[in-house]
């Protein structure tokens, strides 16, 4: 399984892992810790589902939230740095997305998601466009965020 390789792979090299998850509602963090020893590479996990939490406790810039949105590749990336810095981690993993099937507008569809992850040499974003219900796109997103740090971790 995806999150048993990438622990691997974080213990090997010695990296902490910290995630902030909005669409996600805290399943990206439930499969991590689904592996027997995450604790020795995972730091913890921030559920920042409204823009007060993520500004407040991610440090968001609210601008950010204001101009282009939660569902943003810059609202991802802020993410990510920002639970990185919060919680001492070596790498930052954020989702933010529309799971649906309510929240869509003309321009962020149902399914539209943006995944970060923040390193010591910058960060990536990546957006995804799923198709399905609420429970299949969360899930969707949980490994699309899970494979991203295991790419990563390959290099």
């Amino acid at each position: 399984m995806i999150e048993i390789e990438a622990g691997t792979l974080l213990r090997g090299k010695g990296l902490t892992l910290a995630v902030a998850e909005s669409c996600t509602g805290g399943l990206v963090s439930s499969l991590i810790t689904d592996v027997p020893g995450s604790s020795d590479y995972f730091r913890g996990g921030v559920v920042a589902y409204s823009n007060e939490v993520k500004e407040k406790v991610l440090g968001v810039p609210r601008d950010i939230l204001e101009s282009v949105g939660a569902v943003s590749p810059e609202c991802a990336r802020a993410m990510a740095e920002g639970v990185r810095d919060l919680l001492g981690a070596d790498i930052g993993l954020a989702t933010t997305g529309i799971a649906g099937p309510g929240g869509a507008t003309p321009t962020k569809p149902v399914g539209l998601v943006y995944i970060a992850l923040a390193h010591s040499g910058g960060t990536l974003v990546r957006e995804f466009r799923f198709v399905g219900a609420r429970r299949g796109n969360k899930h969707s997103a949980a490994h699309e965020a899970l494979q991203l740090l295991l790419d990563f971790l390959r290099e």
